[in-house]
């Protein structure tokens, strides 16, 4: 019996873990980079050597009603 609760909290927990792909692009030559790519680097730099990043938001405008 303990061993089924175990094994349901670890598929609960690895199911829980969820990794989203952020993209950023550089705010000088506007390349766009994940957010796996910058993790790889040594320091968060641009091709261009310019280190600052915006994130790049979704396509998808959200309407909200009034109330």
């Amino acid at each position: 019996m303990a061993e089924e609760i175990t094994d349901e909290i670890e598929e609960t927990e690895e199911s829980s873990v969820e990794t989203f792909d952020v993209n950023y692009a550089c705010l000088r030559c506007g390349t766009s980079v994940s957010n796996t790519e910058l993790s790889r680097l040594p320091e968060i730099k641009c091709i261009c050597g310019f280190r600052v990043f915006t994130k790049v938001r979704p396509p998808v405008v959200k309407t909200v009603k009034a109330i």
